[in-house]
């Protein structure tokens, strides 16, 4: 699934989110494409489902993947004492006693500032985009009927870097982005 790049700055509204400004589609079919998304992601992520959300950038004109976001998702095991045994996954109330959410937003916030200054290392985007998300899911989770298969979409003779990670203590996040090495 793709949707369009190269979006004219009036499409965006600032919404304010985890102490921090964004810049939010105001796009209705990109909106709702999301939120559909979303609303998956939640299921899969509270059963313990996912192991991997790739973002994937490819040129519109040259179909390269010129950029691979790529958000290794790790359950964390609960203790007996924070575990839902009913799912498998942790109780949301009882990880916030453990890890305060203050600290939780704080790690938020650091990624996305760290996602939004990778502007000064990755190279120009010099032609019309689409993206792609890939998700990862165990085997055994149920996957809607419009949902496809994909391939990975790596990119060869990528350059990579390491970003922060995060943890909720249901959950940890580790990112990495590759993109197409410019030629000398």
């Amino acid at each position: 699934m793709g949707a369009g790049g190269g979006a004219a700055p009036e499409t965006f509204k600032r919404v304010a989110k985890y102490g921090l400004t964004l810049l939010v589609s105001t796009d209705p079919g990109l909106a709702a494409y999301l939120d559909q998304v979303m609303r998956q992601m939640h299921e899969w992520l509270m059963a313990g489902d996912v192991q991997k959300l790739v973002l994937v950038v490819t040129g519109a004109e040259s179909n390269q993947v010129l950029e691979r976001w790529v958000f290794n998702v790790e359950a964390c095991a609960a203790d007996a004492n924070n575990a839902d045994t009913s799912n498998g996954a942790a109780d949301p109330d009882a990880v916030r006693a453990v890890k305060p959410e203050r600290e939780i937003m704080s790690e938020i916030q650091a990624i996305i500032r760290q996602i939004t200054a990778s502007v000064t290392f990755l190279p120009m985007l010099d032609e019309p985009c689409s993206f792609d998300l890939l998700v990862y899911a165990r085997t055994e989770a149920s996957v809607p009927v419009e949902w496809e298969d994909s391939d990975p979409r790596y990119i060869t003779d990528s350059s990579e870097v390491r970003l922060r990670s995060f943890t909720t203590k249901v959950h940890k996040v580790d990112a990495v982005v590759s993109y197409r090495a410019v030629a000398a």
